[in-house]
């Protein structure tokens, strides 16, 4: 007979995710927003608050239709409630993130106990791509939230039949806020995994059980509104949004994404650390169970077919980013907690090597993060962030091997409580860290010498280049020059919001009583030979900014 293995206590739980919520949320505000994409989430938030329009996107003025409207939404009414700040830019990912760990913990322990419900949370919270998606002002993490959300709704659904169709509408509406975060994705993929799953376990009556009708009622509530709105005012917007960013990205390499086909391997296999070892254990038990294929309701395999379905939908596309691989994370962090729930301390501290062995070469390898160094990201950016890379990984080597010797004991809770601790740790110090690389990948610390040049209404040019990060800290657009970048779409429809070619930017800027540009150095230098009159204002690595050359210093 097996000991009994106790699940965590009420009050041991309380502490738990009070001082993980402490640490996840303490640093949002700390680094500066980072380009192309913090910038971009940060400004066109921004842009609705200044336009009052709530229904047509803007990214420097122009129409971007390349996503919906959700996060943009929520991150507009945190800049109203509390002000525009780097941690209100941040505030709904870091929010949705740690929903998702919640309702991760409460899935599991409504499926298998107590025991597996912990374990799946602390799985998630301390993997290392899903702590890093979760502090980071991009739209993953909301459509992986909401993705997950309409999963596990789904499978509770289907376990506990007396609430079903409060379950259900929960899944339903989680859909519908998926397709707001960020498209099509939001319903497609979950209708898939739902039909290869009635495919492989032969369960043709679970389609009777998702009110259908109810369910799309609810959907359409939540996601029609904004669609026709837009539509309405926009009519280029459907082609865009649905044939550009959806068919074309996903078959074609349009948004130059391409990678190899094995690139979701490596994201997972380094993104779940420090849980690699049990990730592989987990699927090789699951893969070869040779359970059933017909028969009662299974979430283990709901979870399976959820995750390798995703993962092999974008392995296959033409467009791949590391983030979105997230939607499987959740799912993934189910299947392990169930698996911990009844494992054997000896064998868990085995499934630890991988990552004590990856977190020795990390700090083995810190001195020589300064060797990276670059023109653009100089040498002493580096330095700053090895310091903070070197303690992060210290922190986690100890945390691992203590995780480790708990784990023989067979003291599984607080193997696994030090060991996420061990981990969200380390990640926060590398994100700490990561903001000592900020004066290459931002503007902010630009501002203090802008500003004082700045007046109402001053022209302002991005010449041959656009820095993402700038608008939404001077709180106002730029006017494009030669560079349509992302904003090509938007251009097309409103041409007279940019210029073309930097010939006409030069015939331009002598005619302007006062005007500022930024520009890359390489840009500065020619314009510079032209004989085109500018004043450096500032200027670092990557960026040189100018105003007409008349005015004297404020």
């Amino acid at each position: 007979m097996k000991p009994l293995r106790p699940a965590p206590s009420t009050p041991f739980l309380l502490l738990f995710f009070g001082l993980l919520a402490v640490v996840w949320f303490a640093t949002i505000g700390h680094n500066a927003l980072v380009r192309p994409d913090e910038g971009r989430y940060a400004e066109i938030p921004r842009e609705m608050l200044a336009s009052g329009n709530w229904v047509t996107p803007r990214l420097d003025g122009l129409k971007y239709f390349e996503k919906p409207a959700l996060q943009y939404w929520a991150t507009a009414v945190a800049y109203t409630a509390f002000g525009q700040h780097e941690w209100t830019a941040r505030l709904w990912a870091a929010l949705t993130g740690f929903a998702g760990i919640l309702a991760t913990w409460f899935t599991g322990y409504r499926l298998w106990g107590g025991r597996a419900g912990f374990f799946s949370a602390s799985i998630l919270a301390s993997s290392f791509l899903y702590f890093a998606i979760g502090h980071i002002n991009i739209l993953d993490m909301g459509v992986s939230f909401f993705m997950s959300l309409s999963l596990m709704a789904l499978i509770l659904a289907q376990t506990e039949t007396h609430k079903r169709f409060g379950w259900m509408m929960l899944c339903w509406a989680a859909m519908g806020l998926s397709m707001l975060s960020k498209g099509l994705i939001g319903i497609a993929l979950p209708g898939a995994v739902l039909m290869i799953y009635t495919l492989i376990r032969r369960e043709w009556r679970l389609w009777t059980k998702l009110h259908l009708i109810s369910g799309l009622l609810l959907f359409l509530l939540i996601v029609l509104p904004w669609f026709v709105l837009v539509a309405r005012a926009n009519p280029e917007f459907l082609w865009f949004f649905f044939i550009h960013e959806h068919w074309l990205r996903f078959l074609t390499p349009i948004a130059g994404r391409v990678h190899p086909w094995y690139t979701f391997i490596v994201v997972v296999l380094l993104g779940i650390l420090p849980w690699t070892g049990t990730l592989l254990h987990s699927l090789k038990t699951r893969l070869t169970s040779g359970q059933t294929t017909s028969g009662h309701f299974s979430p283990l395999t709901m979870l399976m077919t959820w995750a390798i379905f995703i993962f092999v939908f974008f392995s296959i596309s033409h467009s791949k980013l590391v983030p979105y691989i997230l939607p499987i994370f959740p799912a993934l962090a189910l299947i392990m907690g169930q698996q911990l729930a009844e494992m054997d301390g000896r064998q868990f501290a085995r499934q630890l090597w991988p990552a004590a062995l990856f977190a020795t070469l990390m700090l083995i390898a810190t001195p020589f993060v300064p060797h990276m160094a670059s023109d653009q990201v100089p040498l002493a950016l580096y330095r700053g962030f090895a310091v903070y890379l070197g303690i992060g990984a210290f922190i986690w080597l100890l945390a691992i091997l203590r995780a480790m010797q708990l784990a023989r004991w067979d003291n599984m809770l607080h193997s696994v409580t030090i060991l996420t601790f061990g981990s969200v740790l380390m990640g926060q110090m590398v994100y700490l860290g990561y903001d000592k690389l900020s004066p290459a990948s931002s503007a902010r610390h630009l501002l203090p010498a802008i500003q004082p040049w700045l007046r109402p209404n001053t022209p302002f040019y991005s010449v041959a280049m656009y820095e993402q990060t700038l608008p939404p800290y001077l709180h106002r657009t730029l006017t494009l020059v030669a560079h349509p970048d992302e904003m090509e779409f938007g251009i097309q429809q409103e041409p007279d919001k940019w210029i073309p070619t930097v010939k006409q930017f030069e015939a331009v800027w002598p005619r302007q009583a006062y005007a500022m540009a930024v520009m890359s150095p390489d840009e500065y230098k020619k314009l510079h030979q032209d004989g085109l009159p500018m004043q450096i204002i500032t200027q670092d690595t990557r960026r040189v900014v100018v105003v007409t050359p008349q005015e004297r210093q404020p």
